[in-house]
């Protein structure tokens, strides 16, 4: 008798192209040459768009030099604004992380590789236009001109922190800077978005929401929701997917399953798309401009993939050499962000490596200035803090007894 055949199908668990100890090398994604794909006008048909979700928007070549339909019209001032934010951003992720390192706060998460995504974004929209950020969007508030000593003072959670320490550090709310306090929760922010910008269409309105998500969020229910109300409302909205390469520890294959693109997703439910070099500050300005026109117009929602690289860890609480080569960050092949923009301005005539390692220094000293504010108002290991009974504050207009007893059961605890 012949054995019989097994019909067993086998489970995929896709898994990243290098691990720790291997050599990466990216020559399987192609840097496009020819700056691809042409400029749509902004209230086409959304299936217009359907390349665009699979191309690449790129505006500056590596050699500094600008190219394609994408070139925004920028000043060179507004250019070297982006630039100086970007290495500000830069200055206070390396101090905060050092700090967090010292035990003066609990956790922090670092923006490095990713600051073009945040500040080519906040620089197309209107300072009334709402965002709705993840937890690697604080060059966001310092584009919108945010106080960095409330930054700092949020991080510590000490006695300036107007959150009264409930929230974690980088969990940031400014709602004076049109800045939605960020959840840890993943995901959520999206429908809130997509909510906030119904109801500015619903009242006539021009002001529109950006939201923001990582890679790995968008196998989360509430991107698949946002996209779904987005698309049968025209919510004047943009959603932005940050395609870092790495959730965490997770590829972005697990995310997406090793499709074609994350920007894809929006062209399933009937969304413009673009796909955008996140490393070239220049193309994410057109982008975003490009969304936000649109929105405004009643076209509706934009989806944007910004393809990046996450060049640290995760956070503070991440050891990336655990799951990936340590040199990764130094082949990606669409290079460093600042690196991007300097060499741009530099070939235009309107910046050059003196006034760099000067702006460099003075962003330094500036942030190490700002630190030492925050520092004497308290850190986690050094007071003074937080009155700890604000807790039970703030939280609901007439606390329940329940609320109210542990409160007392709280102060007979401390003595």
């Amino acid at each position: 008798m012949a054995k019989q055949q097994s019909n067993q199908s086998r489970l995929h668990v896709p898994e990243p192209p290098f691990r720790p100890g291997d050599t990466p090398d990216y020559s399987h994604i192609a840097v496009p040459t020819d700056h691809t794909p042409p400029r749509p006008d902004p209230l086409c048909d959304d299936y217009e768009t359907a390349e665009h979700a699979l191309k690449l928007i790129r505006v500056m070549r590596f050699n500094g030099e600008t190219a394609g339909d994408w070139v925004p019209g920028l000043e060179p001032e507004v250019k070297r604004k982006m630039l100086r934010d970007m290495m500000l951003t830069r200055a206070m992720d390396d101090r905060m992380f050092a700090m967090q390192r010292q035990g003066k706060m609990s956790f922090y998460m670092k923006s490095r590789g990713e600051e073009a995504v945040s500040v080519g974004h906040a620089e197309a929209l209107r300072d009334t236009d709402m965002v709705f950020p993840t937890y690697r969007q604080q060059a966001i508030l310092i584009s919108r001109g945010a106080s960095m000593l409330e930054m700092m003072n949020q991080c510590l959670s000490n006695s300036g922190d107007p959150l009264q320490g409930k929230n974690i550090p980088v969990l940031y709310s400014f709602r004076k800077h049109g800045f939605f306090s960020i959840s840890g929760n993943l995901g959520t922010q999206l429908i809130q978005a997509v909510g906030w910008a119904m109801a500015e269409a619903y009242k006539n309105e021009d002001g529109i929401a950006s939201t923001f998500t990582g890679e790995g969020a968008t196998a989360e229910g509430d991107f698949h929701y946002a996209l779904n109300f987005a698309s049968t409302y025209r919510a004047p909205c943009i959603i932005n997917v940050v395609n870092n390469q790495w959730a965490i520890s997770s590829f972005q294959g697990i995310a997406m399953g090793e499709g074609e693109s994350f920007a894809a997703r929006g062209t399933g439910y009937g969304l413009a798309t673009l796909r955008v070099d996140g490393n070239d500050a220049l193309a994410v300005y057109a982008a975003t401009k490009w969304a936000a026109e649109r929105a405004r117009q009643g076209g509706g929602a934009t989806v944007i993939e910004h393809f990046t690289y996450r060049a640290e860890g995760h956070s503070t609480s991440d050891d990336p050499s655990k799951y990936r080569p340590k040199d990764e960050a130094e082949v990606w092949p669409f290079g460093d962000p600042v690196e991007r923009l300097k060499t741009h301005l530099v070939h235009i005539g309107e910046w050059d490596d003196e006034r760099h390692a000067a702006y460099e220094k003075e962003a330094k000293l500036f942030v190490r200035e700002t630190y030492k504010k925050a520092e004497a108002l308290g850190t986690v290991e050094t007071g003074p803090q937080v009155d700890d009974f604000t807790m039970f504050e703030q939280v609901y207009a007439d606390p329940p007894e329940l609320l109210l007893e542990q409160r007392e059961m709280f102060r007979k605890e401390l003595g």
